[in-house]
């Protein structure tokens, strides 16, 4: 059996560098690189064009010479702000049967905007530590919110990205500073309360763990010698990897219930083990870290999750096959992402 097609389909301008990850996962897996193209031409606007071509879907960006129909996509490393421009391709890919764990636009969105996130936890039962959502706040409204958390909580916007704009808020100094910082740019912001979760030599920890098709893969902690600082690696935390077995429990019970909630096959939960464990949020595409580690951990079996897709899609349209009636014709359908 010839080896698949696999579409790598990225944006070029993210620093995070998780491509070069994924692309060594396919090598290692399948023997070849996958072909690379980059994700904006098919966001909405994009140059990206696309047509039917018997059973699959052909993709073409005509100016850069780009036609290819991919046996597999993997869409991922696209920034958090941009995501909702790739709900139509995402919707394109689902409808012409496209193997990708590129779960669908509302997953994508119920985990990218905090808030929706929070609202499925509510709804789910997931354990997260009390939050407030904040749409352009008075002065009075926003001093009230702080009070309800007991002085001590962390801002940070509905839709960011790495631990930017975040800010550790314990006075009316800090809490004045953050939100005239989101009142300038527009956006809806959160409070949360601190988790308190700050180890016996003063360092904030939190966890990372990586859950696969409703199982853990990979979990790391990350240490912030800075308790002021988000435990993004990002952002000076050191991350120390944990395998699966060694996970407390509890934590992993919590990730998985979380990535269901909002519906995604594959995501990074941030979390803690303070107060029973609690979720901060749910990354839909994580950075990887630790180059080795990372690749055998993370983006080889999430390869290998998409390689069984296709293998069951394969499976399924071979008995399609045999079971459509004779002369039956699947037409061309040209395509676009233009707004």
């Amino acid at each position: 059996m010839s080896r698949p097609c696999i579409a790598l389909i990225a944006d070029p301008t993210s620093p995070e560098g998780c491509r070069e990850y994924l692309a060594r996962a396919v090598e290692l897996l399948t023997g070849a690189p996958p072909v690379r193209v980059d994700s904006r031409h098919f966001a909405t606007g994009g140059a990206g064009r696309h047509i039917r071509d018997g059973d699959l879907l052909r993709l073409r960006v005509p100016h850069e010479g780009v036609d290819f129909t991919p046996d597999i996509v993997v869409l991922y490393e696209i920034p958090p702000h941009r995501r909702r421009a790739y709900a139509p391709f995402q919707d394109l890919l689902r409808r012409h049967g496209v193997p990708t764990l590129a779960a669908g636009p509302d997953a994508w969105r119920a985990a990218t905007e905090k808030n929706l996130t929070v609202e499925r936890f509510q709804r789910d039962g997931v354990a997260q530590m009390e939050t407030l959502v904040l749409s352009r706040p008075s002065p009075r409204e926003t001093a009230a919110a702080f009070e309800r958390l007991d002085r001590d909580a962390w801002a940070r916007p509905v839709v960011g990205t790495g631990g930017n704009d975040t800010f550790h808020v314990t006075t009316p100094a800090v809490l004045a500073r953050a939100r005239a910082f989101y009142a300038e740019r527009g956006t809806d912001w959160m409070l949360s309360r601190d988790a308190g979760n700050i180890t016996a030599d003063g360092m904030r920890h939190q966890f990372r763990v990586f859950v696969l098709e409703g199982r853990v893969v990979h979990a790391r902690e990350h240490l912030q010698p800075d308790p002021d600082t988000p435990c993004n690696t990002c952002r000076g935390a050191t991350a120390v990897h944990i395998a699966p077995p060694d996970l407390p429990p509890r934590l992993a019970d919590l990730a998985v219930a979380a990535t269901r909630s909002v519906g995604l096959p594959f995501a990074g939960v941030d979390l803690a083990v303070e107060n029973g464990g609690v979720v901060f949020e749910v990354n839909v595409q994580p950075a990887f870290v630790d180059g080795d580690i990372e690749v055998d951990a993370v983006a080889v079996p999430y390869i290998r999750a998409h390689l069984e897709v296709y293998a069951a899609a394969r499976g399924a349209g071979r008995a399609a096959r045999l079971s459509r009636p004779a002369g039956t014709v699947l037409g061309a359908r040209p395509g676009g992402f233009t707004a």
